[in-house]
């Protein structure tokens, strides 16, 4: 599953998109706030998007749910979409500009870079922290698309810019906008090559 994704859109590029799709940012809010990685982990912090009123604000939040009190394992960074309501949770948006899965069962694993163009969004879920704990974000997973299906049997929900509202605010069927995409619409590279 995907535990690994970069993000390189930059300030202008998403204020831009934003624009175009008539989603209002925060005038508070700055390059700052959306910084660029290489590599986001499991752990790590990143920008996410969420709906504040009828502003659409960018937060950072920690990759990956903590377990529930009592449970063994770890953080829980990938969240099967399908047969699950979502209208009562707290939906997000999280800006990538690549995401990454692994083949082989050696480390180290074949690496593989799936893009959609240089601005999109994975479909997420985030919790408010508690305490000293950050807010925290999961990706939502779905059935594999004809240019992810060779190299892994599960894919993030990438969202096109014109469905973000629709995400954030349900404006539209769950089912029309967690799906995986059409073939053709992700490039795929490998990037590494593991070992036997």
């Amino acid at each position: 599953m995907c535990n690994d994704y970069e993000q390189h859109i930059r300030w202008k590029e998403y204020c831009d998109m934003m624009q175009s799709v008539a989603l209002r940012i925060p005038a508070h809010q700055s390059e700052l706030d959306l910084p660029t990685a290489d590599d986001i982990k499991i752990g790590d912090t990143a920008p996410v998007i969420r709906a504040s009123g009828d502003e659409f604000e960018l937060f950072a939040a920690k990759f990956g749910f903590p377990p529930s009190a009592g449970r063994k394992g770890g953080p829980v960074f990938n969240f099967v979409s399908e047969n699950r309501d979502f209208s009562e949770s707290k939906r997000c948006l999280i800006p990538a500009s690549a995401f990454f899965e692994f083949t082989g069962t050696k480390y180290p694993k074949a690496k593989h870079t799936l893009a959609d163009g240089p601005v999109f969004a994975i479909a997420g879920l985030w919790r408010e922290g508690g305490g000293n704990q950050p807010a925290s974000m999961t990706m939502l997973t779905t059935k594999p698309s004809p240019d992810v299906e060779p190299i892994h049997n599960r894919q993030v929900v990438i969202l096109k810019p014109e469905d973000w509202r629709h995400w954030l605010a349900l404006s539209k069927p769950q089912g029309q906008l967690l799906k995986p995409l059409p073939a053709g619409s992700l490039s795929v590279e490998q990037v590494r090559v593991g070992s036997d």
